[in-house]
């Protein structure tokens, strides 16, 4: 069994030697037009890996425990870490958004990687941390803000423009966080719909959420809304498994690696009206064990319904969860009147 015994002082972070540079990062075209600010940004040695002892260390020096109110569960492997990296393609120049940075084990892998990051964190005492840690580069910006009820798309606009546009090449910003397993879903609904801003986004799920967003069958209970919102904007796919004695304290349940390519609106499925479209779907499913014929009524008549969902290729007594994204599309564009 691994020893938890750790010193009660935090091993000195080693020099970091600073040399100019310029980065090649362009913002979003729909920046092109704002006065250009530019972020100066260097580069600096490799830092040492945070590994169980360092992280355990670092808590310790602080006297600080894990929160269960916020769902606060510390890497406790650098090696996973770097895989998060790996899966996100993050490279020099690259500006990332990273979900409760905790202690740093995560942001010092990005920041060695060549990423510009903008850390979101809760917990005051954890903001204040990596803070301290990481004041000797311009590669980081810490907020001490709720993600959930914070602007993040005003804070990544105002991220990119002073960042200016440096290249003919237009770049995204990436998203590569271990985040709380109990905010998940109202994260991947918040950052999804965002593909104006990010090119992907690698999160660290509870495995059970990781297999339902992204391998969900018609016709099983776990089929559900956030499939159809999922696949919408997004092409998801499951990296890796990563089990739970990673973690520091352990939960009650392995994490997964997803990734989720964003879509452009141009790639959008084509419908009259995003906001009516997930009307629709969300009155389909809040009465999941209902024919549509029963649950969407109030937008037309059952025997409008009917004929429709035979129209597209389906049942007339078709409940939710036996329809596909696109057949839900076409559902829309025929019953629905923007």
């Amino acid at each position: 069994m691994r020893s938890t015994a750790t010193p009660n002082l935090l091993q000195p972070l080693p020099p970091i030697s600073i040399s100019p540079r310029n980065p090649s990062l362009l913002a979003h075209n729909s920046l092109s037009n704002l006065p250009k600010r530019t972020l100066d940004i260097t580069c600096a040695s490799k830092r040492s890996p945070d590994d169980y002892h360092a992280t355990l260390k670092t808590l310790n020096s602080r006297g600080r425990r894990p929160r269960k109110s916020l769902g606060q569960h510390y890497m406790l492997n650098a090696e996973i870490n770097e895989q998060l990296v790996a899966s996100a393609n993050v490279e020099e120049g690259d500006l990332v958004l990273e979900i409760g940075p905790g202690t740093g084990s995560l942001t010092n892998v990005l920041i060695d990687a060549g990423a510009i990051v903008l850390a979101i964190e809760k917990d005051a005492h954890m903001a204040a941390l990596v803070r301290e840690r990481f004041a000797d580069t311009n590669r980081f910006k810490v907020l001490q803000e709720d993600f959930i009820k914070c602007h993040i798309r005003s804070h990544m606009l105002s991220m990119l423009e002073s960042m200016g546009s440096l290249s003919e090449k237009t770049r995204y910003a990436k998203v590569v966080a271990n985040i709380p397993f109990n905010i998940s879903t109202d994260v991947i609904k918040q950052l999804l719909p965002m593909g104006d801003i990010f090119s992907e986004i690698v999160l660290l799920l509870q495995d059970e959420t990781a297999l339902r967003l992204v391998e969900s069958s018609l016709r099983t209970s776990e089929y559900r809304l956030i499939n159809i919102f999922v696949n919408f904007y997004s092409d998801p796919e499951y990296k890796f498994k990563v089990p739970r004695s990673n973690f520091f304290p352990q939960p009650n349940v392995d994490a997964a690696v997803v990734k989720f390519k964003l879509k452009q609106a141009v790639d959008y499925p084509a419908v009259s009206s995003t906001k009516s479209f997930f009307s629709m779907v969300n009155s389909a499913f809040n009465g999941k064990r209902k024919m549509l014929r029963k649950s969407l009524q109030h937008i037309c008549t059952p025997v409008e319904i009917e004929e429709a969902l035979q129209n597209v290729g389906c049942l007339a007594t078709s409940r939710p969860e036996e329809l596909t994204l696109d057949d839900f599309v076409n559902l829309h564009n025929s019953i629905v009147r923007v």
